[in-house]
């Protein structure tokens, strides 16, 4: 049921390979179309290690407060455009605006890359892996912005029709050719359609949300699933009403993950009060996950703060885990309101990625999609507990759950893994064709 890759055979060049989604391919970090249209500098293999990309080599000094990258040379945009440094600068701004976890980044020539930084960031390297930072041209060779995503990956778009986005081969590529010569993503198709239009051939990849990885099971579906490489977690605001940390502390008591583990996500992942899974650090069981309601209601004191606002943005899973969550914190004493479209929220859902072999980079990732400080320099497995026991003791964030990635196949797709954060290695896989 659940496999790392499907058996390999020897891939081929051709064909149209059929994906659907339930999402926008360009939005979000995981946004499929993103991975195959952009490169990041660096990148994680499928061990999870870091490894180059756009970037052929780094170096830092001063103490992790200064680093140097060097592009790697001969690289083209899809348009055939070169990669420079100026290019790369252009594009990272754009992508953090001005919200970067560096002070500044400049070009030091045709390829090279100048971060600095007023605190140390011994993560940068493993922060640039980040989906969030992969490079894309913000300006063509007349200083105007393209009509269409443009990368340096395995796929450019071809066109785009409704629901329906065309990425063509790069037959250019720097890491060669991927084997299919066009994917096409269907978009805002409900889970049901795809699984549907997966049994009669019309699609080869759909999705199968953690959720429903028992139902696929039931149906007989080909899955191929991830490790934990997510992590549903509670974003509590320090502001406002939830200044006060003792009522924070006492929303983290409040949550019951056991019940959203068994009733919602159908007991598949782990359960967690950690940032980082047991896998990883070995040390995750030494954070308690149980819930305690007395606990919690003595940390409140008797406050009745203003209602709260909880925001959710995600698929039906994610909002009955919010819709949960809310009737967790009122049997606590907190007054809690689904927040839906509203801007202003004390309490966030977040789906978080993982993925990694190396700990204190990946909790620095982590930190850094969450929108909390990622400058993590832990150097062995005691520091890096503290760093995270410290962190989660200002009860930010509120870990959950860990979640796998899973995606279903058809008979005629070849050579299929996922990625080391669980998203789908596409330009790996070949489609035999009809006879």
């Amino acid at each position: 049921m659940a496999l790392p890759a499907l058996a390999r055979t020897r891939p081929h060049y051709g064909g149209v390979l059929h994906v659907e989604i339930t999402g926008d391919p360009w939005r979000g970090e995981d946004g499929l179309a993103r991975s195959l249209a952009f490169d990041g500098l660096t990148t994680l293999d499928a061990n999870g290690m870091l490894q180059p990309a756009l970037a052929a080599s780094w170096q830092s000094d001063g103490n992790d407060h200064r680093w140097d990258l060097r592009l790697r040379p001969g690289v083209h945009f899809h348009d055939g455009s070169p990669l420079t440094a100026t290019a790369v600068v252009m594009s990272l701004n754009l992508a953090c605006m001005g919200n970067c976890p560096w002070k500044a980044v400049r070009a030091a020539g045709t390829l090279s890359l100048i971060f600095t930084s007023d605190s140390p960031l011994p993560n940068l390297p493993a922060l640039l892996a980040g989906n969030a930072f992969l490079i894309a041209l913000t300006r063509n060779a007349d200083g105007q912005t393209p009509a269409q995503p443009i990368g340096t990956g395995p796929f450019q778009v071809a066109s785009t029709a409704g629901n329906v986005l065309t990425l063509a081969a790069n037959e250019n590529c720097w890491q060669g050719r991927p084997f299919a010569d066009q994917i096409v993503v269907t978009s805002h198709r409900s889970i049901h359609d795809q699984w549907l239009d997966l049994g009669v051939g019309r699609a080869d990849v759909v999705e199968v949300p953690a959720e429903q990885l028992r139902q696929a099971q039931q149906q007989r579906l080909t899955v191929v699933s991830s490790p934990p490489v997510r992590l549903l977690a509670l974003a509590v605001s320090d502001s406002g009403t939830l200044a006060n940390p003792m009522l924070r502390a006492a929303i983290a008591q409040a949550v019951d993950r056991s019940a959203t583990y068994n009733v919602i996500f159908q007991k598949q992942g782990e359960i967690t009060a950690s940032l980082l899974p047991q896998s990883l650090t070995g040390y995750a069981f030494l954070f308690p996950a149980t819930r305690d309601l007395n606990k919690a209601n003595e940390l409140r004191g008797g406050l009745n703060p203003l209602p709260l606002m909880l925001k959710a943005d995600g698929n039906g899973a994610i909002e009955l885990t919010a819709q949960r969550l809310a009737l967790n914190l009122r049997e606590a004493g907190f007054n809690v309101q689904i927040a839906g479209n509203a801007q202003r929220a004390d309490l966030v859902l977040m789906d978080l990625p993982i993925a990694g072999s190396d700990p204190t980079g990946v909790l620095a990732s982590l930190l850094l999609n969450a929108g909390q400080p990622a400058a993590v320099s832990a150097r062995n497995p005691e520091a890096l507990f503290r760093a995270e026991h410290d962190f989660l003791e200002l009860h930010t964030i509120v870990p959950l759950l860990n979640l796998p990635r899973a995606y279903a196949v058809g008979g005629r797709l070849h050579n299929f893994a996922l990625h080391a954060d669980g998203t789908p290695d596409l330009a790996s896989a070949s489609v035999e064709e009809a006879p």
